[in-house]
């Protein structure tokens, strides 16, 4: 045997260990990084103002320092049949600038079709930017980027591996903004593929939610998108192109927010904008979250307000979860939620991707949130906010046409479930922070 060298069968161990180690050790760095400096959420010094007082934005400004917007004009859209139809038409009618970021871009007709609108406007001579998360768009045809690319369009793509910086790998941007001329905004849960199309008809096509807005809250969209790319390419984006002055488009009471946050050591923007709202809830709560895996703090949060009087209903994937390790993560606070009084339904026709909280009839959240530590913790966020009766009651309607076609988790029912699945669901702890 040569000196230095190792007999095979230690070799066939010492490589795996090392490996492992290495993963051991990225883990705990990553963790502890992302750890909590309080471990059980918040305690609120006064009760929390109720949400559809101004007081409860200002509150929410000067946590997330997310300014107020009013004047602004907003459209709900449920499902890809409405949501791409506007898409594009958003793309379509810019004259200067298009400011695309997406986690997911994949393959298929709509991929094809929202790249077709993007370059037809850079050949107009309209600046096109399109940022791409690395790991988000692995699944996107390579013929797509060079298109977009030979046609005049700038694509970058956000955090790719790195050799100094393997941690950063989790840390990915998972907001979905598109924004013409800085002055129409959309956000939501959509990705731009497939799956998006429809109507949530059947497993192949999923449900979601996304808004498009105008006025003085664009800014803040703009803002999220100018963030990213200064960190993907080194350019500030500045100008009246992108940054024009927006005047007020509406009339009345309704104002907005935009929470961003990014991955961070301590509390997140958006963790602590979910604490406040569920700590202000006082009649009604209604959250919808694609992926659901609460850290114990929520858990409490949530069973708080049950505890007050509040009606807490919860509404997640079903059996076409498109990530099971994420549900069986999240089934495993069932138990604790029904018992306290959370109603738990499980969405049952298709994958269920929409990210949306309203509170009281009054105020609303909808974005790119979902409700683990994925977003909490280790990936950038942006959520439009909302304080208006009539936009959360559209919200609501549709909450409760999602209902009807959800299973309620009932106690006893879940009790009754199988071994196999309770030791896989207290397994899924260990990972928690990284789901």
């Amino acid at each position: 045997m040569s000196a230095g060298r190792l007999p095979v069968p230690a070799a066939r161990v010492a490589y795996p260990a090392a490996i492992a180690a290495l993963g051991a050790a990225w883990y705990a760095s990553g963790s502890l990084r992302h750890r909590r400096e309080q471990g059980s959420g918040y305690e609120l010094g006064t009760p929390a103002p109720p949400v559809g007082d101004r007081a409860f934005l200002r509150t929410a400004e000067a946590l997330t320092a997310a300014p107020i917007s009013t004047g602004d004009e907003i459209e709900l859209l449920i499902n890809g049949e409405e949501i791409f139809p506007a898409f594009l038409e958003t793309i379509r009618s810019a004259k200067r600038t298009l400011n695309l970021l997406t986690y997911v871009y994949w393959r298929g007709d709509i991929a094809t079709e929202v790249a077709d609108a993007l370059c037809a406007k850079a050949r107009e001579g309209v600046e096109v930017n399109v940022l791409l998360d690395w790991i988000g768009t692995v699944k996107m045809d390579p013929a797509i980027i060079d298109e977009l690319r030979e046609c005049g369009a700038t694509v970058a793509k956000f955090r790719p591996p790195k050799p100094y910086a393997i941690r950063r790998l989790d840390n990915r941007t998972h907001r979905k903004l598109l924004v013409a001329d800085g002055e129409v905004g959309m956000t939501g849960g959509v990705g731009i593929a497939d799956e998006w199309t429809g109507n949530a008809q059947d497993p192949d096509h999923w449900r979601d939610t996304h808004v498009r807005v105008r006025g003085p809250v664009v800014r803040g969209l703009q803002g999220a998108f100018i963030e990213n790319w200064l960190e993907a390419t080194g350019t500030v984006l500045v100008g009246e192109d992108h940054l024009p002055d927006l005047d007020a488009r509406a009339e009345g009471s309704m104002a907005m927010q935009v929470v961003r946050s990014q991955a961070g050591v301590g509390d997140t923007n958006v963790e602590a904008l979910m604490f406040l709202a569920i700590a202000a809830a006082q009649k009604t709560l209604d959250l919808t979250a694609a992926y659901f895996a609460p850290r114990p703090a929520f858990t409490n949060a949530l069973c708080e307000a049950a505890d007050r009087g509040v009606r807490v209903r919860v509404l997640v994937p079903g059996p076409h979860a498109d990530k099971q390790l994420v549900r069986a993560t999240g089934q495993e606070t069932y138990a604790e939620l029904v018992d306290c009084g959370v109603e738990v339904h499980e969405y049952q026709p298709t994958m269920l991707h929409a990210k949306t909280l309203v509170v009281d009839g009054a105020w609303s959240s909808v974005g790119s949130v979902n409700f683990d530590n994925r977003s909490f913790q280790l990936q950038d966020e942006a959520t439009l906010c909302v304080q208006d009766d009539a936009f959360a009651a559209d919200l609501t309607a549709q909450f409760e046409r999602d209902l009807e076609r959800a299973e309620r988790i009932r106690p006893g029912a879940w009790a009754r479930r199988p071994l196999r699945q309770r030791a896989l669901e207290r397994g899924l702890r260990l990972i928690r922070r990284e789901l």
